[in-house]
């Protein structure tokens, strides 16, 4: 991915005199057939794309857990064991819900998609507009269907999930416009840009919605909001078009766990401060097929990063550093950032103890000489943590730094979809290692075999080399003036 802005920082913000220079002692022992025989077993199709809150995440957090150990790590969870289990709440429109079109039973999940989760049994007929209705047209009360239209302004800057944003961000516009005319539901039917893919977009709306306890991510609509496909056009346009609907929410509550591992610091005091090397276990599962495959691996996403934190920890447990260090595999992320919210809020060690997080998502794709690099312009929150990453990498990677997507208008709002999030939330100095988002972005084609092995290796070292100058500094990273505020 080409770079749309790069960071030059001055060499003096670099040389802080409490900064380790020193090189981490066991580069060496980061290898890339270690990091590509890891991921291919992690990311292979054995663990089914590892879906939150279902037996293959379990699975995979038992085999991290064994790796961990097998790397020389000790348990870091709770009662001592590896494992920090926490529930995971999930609100999803019902199965059983049935939705008729002139007496005629659609196929939920087929041709229509109820969009948020709202229990209601209502009928009448159907209002079909032509384009938005002028503030004099009355309304209340009534079901209204049109074709969705191109959301305003018409951005296609977005790298991930194209159609999935393009339909999300036109019901929302739309969607706001029509609530404020009082109507009872909402009927939008699929364009060809839509359509093209709507099974997939359907998929995430099939999904629904999900949440921890504290932080239920239940939708508090009224109105139901239904996306159908293009198909029913004619029927939903025809003048006595009919709608009954029988919507129904079913509640959950799953399993979900982080994995939690450690090496103790050499020194006696710094020992009792952690850097936390952070990344998550999860990805999306079994979804819809794309060319023939079911399975969506997550090997960028986040098998990467999850291979690159147990390279570490063998080099760390080979030659501890002077403050402890903190692996935390998160689960759940891909279901709102849950694992590390849950972590946040119910810590293994003391919060005040972590000296900083070094997050990575996504660290084996695009140009094989940049990366990215957030939490170092207008999200940063320790200038001293910025200045350790710039300097290891330019010591260990130099790779050239692309921080575009630090920029708070930058429209995939990355910054905020990833585990940093709840510590930098906390006061944590925080920084996000990435190379960035990939066509192959959450769908079944981020597999092992389109991993950049070479460019993996030098991320983890990068990474590594890191997490050692903050670990040896005399002084741990500061949070910065701004970010007090």
């Amino acid at each position: 991915m080409k770079a749309k802005q790069l960071l030059l920082i001055p060499l003096l913000f670099i040389s802080t005199p409490y900064f380790a220079q020193s090189t981490a002692p066991q580069l060496d022992k980061i290898k890339q057939i270690d990091l590509k025989n890891n991921l291919y077993e992690f990311a292979g199709d054995a663990f089914r794309g590892r879906r939150a809150g279902e037996i293959d995440e379990m699975r995979a957090a038992v085999w991290t857990a064994q790796k961990a150990r097998e790397a020389g790590l000790k348990p870091a969870g709770e009662d001592g064991t590896f494992f920090q289990f926490f529930n995971m709440k999930r609100s999803r429109v019902a199965d059983r819900s049935t939705i008729l079109l002139n007496g005629k039973t659609l196929d939920l999940w087929k041709e229509v998609w109820p969009t948020n989760q709202v229990e209601t049994a209502l009928e009448g007929n159907v209002v079909w507009l032509d384009k938005m209705p002028d503030s004099n047209v009355d309304l209340k009360g009534k079901i209204v269907a049109m074709k969705i239209m191109p959301p305003t302004p018409m951005t296609q800057t977005w790298v991930s999930l194209w159609q999935f944003r393009y339909t999300a961000s036109a019901m929302s516009q739309q969607g706001k416009e029509l609530l404020n005319h009082g109507v009872a539901a909402i009927i939008f039917v699929a364009d060809d840009k839509v359509e093209s893919l709507i099974s997939f977009t359907g998929f995430h709306f099939e999904d629904g919605y999900y949440g921890i306890e504290g932080r239920e991510s239940s939708s508090k609509d009224n109105v139901p909001v239904i996306l159908a496909s293009k198909n029913l056009e004619t029927v939903f346009s025809k003048p006595g078009a009919y709608l009954k609907t029988d919507l129904k929410v079913d509640n959950f509550e799953y399993p979900s766990v982080n994995v939690i591992a450690k090496v103790d610091g050499t020194d006696a005091k710094l020992k009792k401060e952690y850097v936390l090397f952070s990344g998550h276990i999860d990805h999306d599962g079994v979804g819809p097929a794309v060319n023939g495959d079911k399975i969506w691996n997550g090997a960028d996403d986040n098998g990467s990063v999850v291979v690159a934190m147990l390279a570490i920890g063998r080099a760390w447990s080979k030659q501890p550093a002077k403050r402890s260090a903190l692996f935390v595999f998160h689960g759940s992320e891909e279901r709102g950032l849950l694992g590390s919210r849950y972590f946040v809020g119910h810590p293994t060690v003391e919060l005040s103890s972590i000296a900083a997080v070094l997050n990575g998502d996504m660290i084996g794709r695009n140009a094989p000489d940049s990366a990215g690099l957030l939490g170092i312009t207008d999200h940063r929150n320790s200038d001293d943590l910025v200045a350790i990453t710039l300097a290891a990498n330019k010591s260990i990677a130099n790779f050239k730094i692309d921080t575009s997507w630090d920029a708070a208008t930058h429209p995939e709002n990355w910054y905020f979809r990833s585990d940093h999030l709840p510590y930098a939330q906390a006061g944590v100095p925080s920084i996000f290692f990435t190379t960035l988002l990939h066509a192959d972005y959450h769908t079944p084609s981020d597999s092992p075999d389109r991993i950049d092995y070479v460019k993996l290796t030098k991320m983890t070292k990068w990474i590594y080399e890191t997490g050692w100058r903050v670990a040896e500094a005399a002084k741990r990273p500061s949070i910065s003036v701004e970010a007090k505020k």
